[in-house]
């Protein structure tokens, strides 16, 4: 197949947002494979925001990064992604070249514990405000089950009614497949 997939086609937006000396957010940590891979691209001198509210996926995050030696690059935090600017330092704030979110639940976890549309459209408009210009948000929409659904209805409202002087919106996803496959909405801010 020469058409991306969706985990390989997230990694390329992150890839062209994220380089050496950047700063980075992923929002929902789950098994850490996507802070690792900011932590990556960012480099020694850059840094990465890592937030989860499961307390076994910062453990497996903080395990991933030590058996990688990428923990000195992240800073974890066992919180939702709605407390990000909050929580980034100030320092930060106008310098976040890329984010991610996978929405749903954590793969081999409680499949009860959820992300909220209420929760990600908050962390979105927040990483906006402290993202520098051209910075990428790539959300990975899991919506195979009704809580996704459901977010993948409201984030793609609010998404839709951005404002194009504010940010390019992009969705890509494969249109005839069956159950419900995974797709990506990429949000460039102007």
């Amino acid at each position: 197949m020469k058409l991306a997939r969706i985990l390989p086609f997230c990694r390329e937006l992150l890839a062209s947002a994220v380089g050496p000396g950047d700063a980075a957010v992923d929002a929902t940590a789950g098994n850490g494979h996507d802070t690792a891979l900011l932590a990556d691209l960012a480099g020694e001198s850059g840094k990465v925001f890592s937030f989860d509210i499961q307390a076994e996926a910062i453990a497996a995050t903080s395990k991933r990064l030590q058996e990688l030696n990428l923990h000195n690059r992240v800073t974890l935090f066992h919180k939702g992604h709605e407390h990000a600017e909050r929580s980034i330092p100030e320092v930060y704030h106008g310098t976040i070249a890329g984010a991610v979110f996978n929405l749903g639940y954590l793969p081999g976890g409680d499949k009860s514990i959820v992300t909220s549309p209420t929760f990600t459209i908050e962390s979105i408009k927040q990483l906006l405000r402290i993202m520098k210009p051209e910075g990428i948000i790539v959300l990975v929409i899991y919506h195979g089950h009704p809580e996704g659904k459901l977010e993948k209805e409201e984030v793609m409202d609010f998404v839709k009614n951005l404002p194009q002087d504010e940010a390019h919106v992009l969705q890509y996803q494969f249109i005839n497949q069956k159950n419900d496959p995974p797709f990506i909405c990429a949000i460039e801010k102007r």
